[in-house]
């Protein structure tokens, strides 16, 4: 590659990869794959490492961290960064919208209205159009320079990408946790026996502050803008709305929930609806801010000690309490999973009285150190189920007792298992245990298990609950469900309990695959069930398989690969590809279980059937792997994932050197650029319907 071709296609790498940063952590609206995105980025971070000439301090490959820091340098910030007054009653609106009213001499008020974060206030100034420096709020006045860590969150712009960018901008917002990555860093902590933490507010500050800005980029920070500081030249704006646009058009996230309202009516309007939305919303909030619109009207009222007079911040009421735990049940979920749920003396919060609270797991008990007798903070947001946050230590009881998981299910009695890789217990009852059976037969009735049509969630519903099935072997009991007793149901007239009757009659015939599929075996999912047909060939042969040998065999088999790769030899050939040791731990961990080789049993007796699936190892395909991309004019891709497989054949879903074949239909996207791009053969559908006919190689 010549040097301009070279410093082309570094640049260009750079855009895409801040276009994809832009769609999946601003607009939330990604256009490829983790996958394809991680190959570009390996990509740029190879041709930077080979040409160190090529190094740029705003790449995305800078968002990774760097080394640890010696300390923070104070920074002051040339406009303060005031804090809001607050207001928790609607009298208190009223009394603001008042005084504003007063103050410019108008009889009604636009404002611009938004969710209050829960996060860490912070200031970015860009100068060109490059980050330069990033800072914490700290007193207002001046801050702590965390530009090294503001660097590694992937929503904020390390270059503007709006046009005509002033020389220097200062966006002010908020950094804080989604809720989601908050759950993930809480549980890996605990897994690493570290220190959770109490909340998602607590973890961004205490991320953002990190020495090493390693570590803040291991966890997942997210940032919204929310206002504008020192701008030169400063752009023609008028109003709160328009700067939030324009902050917006820059590149930055700014809340999707805010709005433009008029008076009272429309503040409260707001905070209610705002109110309502919050348990969905994605990240913590604590109240709604109320800005004066119009910017000339901002400046007219000015500032009072150190907050200004233009904006008000309405808080939510208080979501924590403290109670004391009376005890630790456990509730056994649909999918099997046991939760630790605190019987709590009764409390006021979040605008309900509450008498249980969740601990999630094991681990969270032991983490947040709760045991029976102990004074707990309880949080309770919306509609969330409240959880207990932490205890308070200093009003333990001399005794108090700790609470162990149940080696037997509560509920059926059946042994219960620890899913290391989950942090989770989970019963073995399966087909038996009452309370999975709901869960259990929507799953065997789903279209990619047993596809029977008609059988949804509230008909279930009404199954189990007046007694009519049990299992799924019930459901192909002719005397259990007929078409008069169907039709007594709620919303089933005649015509749709006949109909039920018959889809039920024809998923008696299935394939090996489905079935495997169908019995809801932890870890098993459709390929691991065509893995297992493929393997198996026939029912009987699953259930008569050795799978501790099968177990000890695999883990041979794993040890002796590690060291034929590491003297560069070819390695063997592995035992049920596709399936590591904790799945084939899970399958026989299931048919270990009696009553699930009851229901499998009734199944068969009751007419279930399926032919002999093709062993592993032949087929035209035996050893391909294809990927598809976009749509193939005579079949679906379902449809064609199937022929493939059917033929001995994988189908991935991303495009590596190891790809022996892409088949691009019309509209094909990234796929087949990179097919392109690594040399792997590119063919069409007839291309496929010549392989699957023939096997020839095209």
């Amino acid at each position: 590659m010549t040097s301009g071709a070279l410093r082309e296609r570094v640049a260009r790498l750079r855009e895409q990869l801040e276009q994809h940063n832009h769609r999946y952590y601003v607009l939330d609206d990604p256009l490829i794959s983790d996958a394809e995105y991680d190959a570009l980025f390996r990509e740029l971070q190879q041709l930077e490492s080979e040409h160190p000439e090529l190094f740029a301090a705003d790449s995305p490959t800078q968002r990774v961290g760097a080394a640890p820091l010696p300390e923070f340098a104070t920074v002051f910030h040339r406009q303060p960064m005031l804090s809001l007054n607050n207001a928790f009653e609607d009298g208190e609106v009223a009394a603001f919208d008042r005084r504003v009213r007063e103050a410019v001499g108008a009889e009604h008020i636009e404002y611009a209205v938004e969710p209050k974060f829960d996060g860490l206030a912070v200031s970015l100034v860009y100068e060109d159009g490059v980050l330069a420096r990033g800072a914490t709020r700290g007193d207002g006045y001046s801050g702590e320079d965390v530009t090294a860590n503001l660097r590694t969150i992937r929503s904020i712009p390390l270059r503007l990408s709006g046009k005509a960018v002033p020389r220097v901008l200062e966006v002010r917002g908020e950094v804080l946790m989604l809720r989601s990555d908050f759950e993930q860093l809480n549980r890996r902590q605990a897994e690493r026996g570290e220190k959770t933490f109490v909340n998602p507010r607590n973890a961004a500050a205490g991320s953002l502050r990190q020495l090493d800005s390693r570590i803040t980029a291991a966890r997942r920070l997210s940032f919204f803008a929310y206002g504008l500081g020192e701008v030169e030249p400063r752009p023609q704006l008028d109003s709160q709305t328009q700067v939030l646009d324009f902050i917006g058009k820059n590149g930055f996230k700014v809340a999707r929930e805010r709005d433009r309202v008029r008076g009272i009516p429309g503040l409260l309007g707001y905070y209610r609806r705002i109110g309502e939305l919050r348990p969905e919303l994605p990240y913590d909030i604590d109240g709604v801010v109320y800005k004066v619109d119009s910017l000339a009207w901002q400046q007219q009222l000015g500032y009072v000690s150190r907050a200004p007079r233009f904006a008000v911040a309405h808080k939510f009421p208080a979501e924590e309490a403290t109670s004391v735990v009376l005890g630790i049940d456990v509730q056994v979920g649909r999918t099997g999973v046991l939760t630790p749920v605190a019987r709590l003396q009764p409390v006021f919060v979040g605008g309900v009285t509450v008498t249980n609270a969740t601990l999630h797991n094991l681990d969270q008990v032991r983490a947040k150190d709760v045991h029976e007798g102990d004074t707990v903070v309880v949080r309770r947001a919306g509609d969330v189920i409240p959880e207990v946050v932490r205890v308070v230590v200093d009003k333990r009881p001399a005794q108090v007792r700790r609470f162990e998981m149940p080696e037997q299910c509560p509920v059926c009695q059946s042994r219960v298992e620890r899913i290391e890789s989950e942090a989770a217990y989970r019963c073995t009852g399966g087909l038996y245990c009452p309370a999975q059976r709901k869960q259990a037969l929507l799953h065997f009735a789903s279209r990619r298990a047993m596809d029977i049509e008609g059988l949804g969630e509230k008909l279930v519903d009404q199954l189990v609950e007046r007694d009519m099935v049990a299992t799924p072997a019930d459901l192909y009991d002719g005397g259990r469900l007929t078409a008069e007793k169907l039709a007594g149901l709620e919303r089933m007239a005649a015509k749709s309990a006949e109909n039920l009757v018959t889809a039920i009659d024809r998923s008696r015939r299935t394939t090996l695959a489905r079935f495997i599929y169908a019995l809801g075996i932890y870890h098993v999912g459709e390929e691991v069930a065509k893995i297992l047909a493929r393997h198996f060939g026939t029912l009987d042969a699953l259930l008569a398989a050795d799978w501790e040998e099968l177990i000890a065999e695999k883990e041979r088999l794993q040890k002796e690969n590690v060291k034929r790769r590491a003297k560069g030899m070819q390695e063997e050939e592995p035992l049920l590809a596709g399936i590591g040791p904790e799945i084939m731990r899970s399958v026989a961990n299931f048919f270990g279980q009696a009553h699930n080789l009851e229901v499998i049993d009734q199944l068969v007796r009751h007419g279930v059937s399926f032919a002999a699936e093709e062993r592993s190892g032949g087929g035209v395909l035996s050893g391909k792997t294809l990927v598809l991309t976009g749509t193939l004019p005579g079949m679906s891709r379902d449809e064609a994932k199937a022929r493939i497989e059917a033929a001995g054949g994988k189908v991935s879903g991303s495009v590596s050197k190891r790809t022996d074949y892409v088949v691009a239909g019309s509209e094909a996207g990234s796929k087949l650029e990179k097919a392109r791009a690594l040399g792997v053969p590119v063919i069409e559908e007839s291309g496929l319907l010549d392989l699957l006919q023939s096997g020839a190689e095209k």
